[in-house]
């Protein structure tokens, strides 16, 4: 087992203990549904409500850096936190769900998936093929659409998906006023036409 896999394994081990729905996202989600990629952390959205957060913590031991005045911040907050795996020094990214609408979406169209490149076979809830591109359109928006690394993702997860993709879904929740023709200003490579 590799050192990222045992880490990633006992995080999900904290989350099963203390029931809380989670599903993974970023690269690794975009790596499932598109072309995987080398990345430095994973980002995992959680719905962690604050009373669980003292059992949250204590699940992950001394294993991981979580202080829970921290988590509890964060998650009163609705704003992401990381924590970090001691023995291997890999950062997770928790994004906690709070009132967010596409996110709850998100979880009603999670997958399950194992096998991913650097996870042995472990088996866990990754975001669909659609809502990965969603959320990795909003990221490279809040980037100034300018971030190489978020729309590789994007054209990969719609380049391998193609004509797999919810479509309707897609625009629908993206509300593209393109006419069901998505190119951003000053990018090609995506395009799909109904």
């Amino acid at each position: 087992m590799t050192a990222l896999a045992k880490a990633f394994q006992e995080l999900l081990a904290a989350l099963d203990r203390t029931e809380t729905p989670f599903l993974v996202g970023g690269s690794v989600a975009s790596g499932v549904h598109g072309l995987a990629r080398m990345t430095n952390d994973i980002d995992i959205v959680v719905d962690l409500s604050i009373n669980r957060v003292p059992a949250f913590c204590e699940a992950l031991g001394s294993a991981f850096d979580g202080d829970a005045e921290m988590v509890s911040r964060a998650v009163n907050a609705e704003r992401p936190f990381n924590l970090i795996h001691f023995a291997s020094a890999y950062k997770f990214d928790l994004f906690p769900i709070g009132n967010d609408a596409f996110g709850h979406s998100d979880f009603a169209r999670r997958r399950f998936t194992s096998g991913s490149t650097g996870m042995d076979d472990i088996e866990f809830p990754v975001a669909s093929a659609e809502d990965t591109i969603l959320a990795k359109l909003v990221w490279f928006r809040k980037g100034g659409r300018v971030s190489d690394r978020q729309w590789h993702d994007i054209l990969g997860v719609v380049k391998v998906q193609a004509e797999r993709l919810d479509r309707a879904y897609l625009v629908s929740v993206a509300k593209l006023p393109f006419g069901g023709r998505a190119t951003p200003p000053s990018r090609s490579g995506l395009r799909w036409r109904h």
